[in-house]
């Protein structure tokens, strides 16, 4: 998550579920009404429902072809009111349970021209290529800008050494091809054919991932805009051509950078943004504290990490990324990448310590083991990077007086073992 662009909180789980044979009440032996089943995380377009419908009340402005808000609302979708509740004009008619009043939530922390960058190009129906360090968000802004532009985020292929052609434009249901032969009928369409065709928004997560050979399939359908299927030729469903408002985001890590490299043909095809590290220390603090919190209220606890250990774990994380302190002084950096979402993980790894185990130690020292962790995942050589950090900022930090970091230099121990 992060970005002078960053990340957006993590979807709550639905309700929790009810022994088989009980009712809601908890009565044994009587028949349950079957609800819908629950999910660790509830997609952008089912979670935010109610701020899509009255958002596309809201503005009546013009949209692009397919698009359900005007390039106006999936911004202020995507980034929030600013805490001001909206209001729908006059003779707007709303679907069922939208109030006419709403305040949105900001759901990625970052740049507001980034967005709107993001979303001139969707409007223009070309590719979007997000790129950055992982834990960005970067995902998480393509499924809100997906959702909000097209009302879903599920066309997606996933990119993999492993993803091949077929899942980039069609495969065949092989129990109809035998019975029948190639028909439209026993094809069976990609994530991306299945966008093509409804005008929609398809993702590919992780494109330089893919095989180049992979990636060059891109190459023409992001240029002529349709796809060709030899086996029904002379028909009908020889060429499928997209509709209007079909368009493509793609995912890429900087540190993937070479796994695959992008050709130049498909670069072009492109318009490429860079999402980048939170910039401010508020913002992310703030991020961290709301993610790790719904993580913690989702399994039904009570989040119990107090401001100055949060404080202290985003100020961990800012050092060892930016390889300076807020003070100016010298940190080496690890090779891990010291991303929001780590900084989350951790976050939210210590509150349900806290729940799991109230009492037991307290939650600052606790914070150092999984530092450890986070840094070693690269290079166990990168532990001795955190000693010296510990060395450093930690130190100084603590002659200065502050109780939190004394307590942080007295746990240097842990960093040994």
């Amino acid at each position: 998550m992060t970005n002078d662009t960053t990340t957006t909180p993590d979807s709550t789980a639905s309700d929790s579920t009810t022994p088989a044979g009980t009712t809601a009440g908890g009565v044994p032996g009587q028949a349950t009404t079957p609800g819908p089943a629950p999910r660790q995380i509830t997609p952008p377009e089912d979670r935010y429902g109610t701020e899509l419908a009255f958002l596309a009340a809201h503005d009546s402005g013009p949209r692009p072809p397919g698009w359900l808000l005007t390039p106006r609302a999936v911004v202020t979708f995507v980034m929030g009111s600013a805490g001001d509740a909206l209001s729908l004009p006059k003779g707007a008619r709303p679907g069922a349970g939208v109030p006419r009043r709403l305040v949105i939530e900001q759901k990625f922390v970052g740049e507001r021209a980034l967005v709107e960058r993001c979303v001139v190009t969707l409007a223009g129906e070309r590719g979007l290529l997000l790129v950055g360090e992982p834990g960005t968000a970067k995902s998480t802004l393509s499924e809100l800008l997906s959702a909000a532009v097209c009302g879903t985020s599920g066309l997606t292929v996933q990119g993999t050494a492993g993803t091949t052609e077929d899942q980039l434009k069609y495969g065949w249901n092989y129990a109809l091809l035998l019975a029948q032969g190639p028909t439209e009928q026993a094809l069976v369409p990609s994530p991306v054919l299945t966008a093509m065709t409804r005008g929609a928004v398809a993702r590919v997560e992780e494109v330089t991932r893919c095989l180049p050979e992979v990636q060059d399939a891109l190459v023409s359908l992001l240029s002529e805009r349709r796809i060709a299927v030899p086996e029904l030729a002379g028909g009908d469903g020889a060429q499928v051509h997209a509709a209007p408002g079909f368009t493509l985001i793609a995912t890429a890590n900087l540190r993937d950078k070479g796994v695959s490299e992008m050709s130049a043909a498909l670069k072009r095809r492109f318009n490429f943004e860079t999402v980048g590290p939170i910039g401010d220390v508020d913002a992310e603090t703030a991020l961290v504290r709301r993610q790790s919190r719904a993580a913690v209220e989702r399994v039904g606890a009570a989040y119990q990490v107090d401001d100055a250990v949060l404080e202290a774990l985003v100020t961990a994380f800012r050092d060892l990324r930016d390889g300076r302190s807020v003070e100016g002084w010298e940190v080496e950096r690890p090779s891990t990448v010291m991303s929001t979402a780590e900084a989350v993980s951790v976050a939210g790894s210590l509150g349900l310590a806290a729940a799991y185990f109230p009492g037991d130690r307290d939650v600052l020292s606790l914070l150092p083991g999984h530092l450890l962790g986070v840094v070693r995942k690269d290079d166990p050589a990168d532990a001795a990077r955190l000693l010296g950090y510990w060395d450093g900022p930690v130190r100084r930090r603590a002659e200065q007086g502050s109780a939190t970091w004394r307590a942080l230099w007295d746990l240097r121990s842990v960093l040994e073992s």
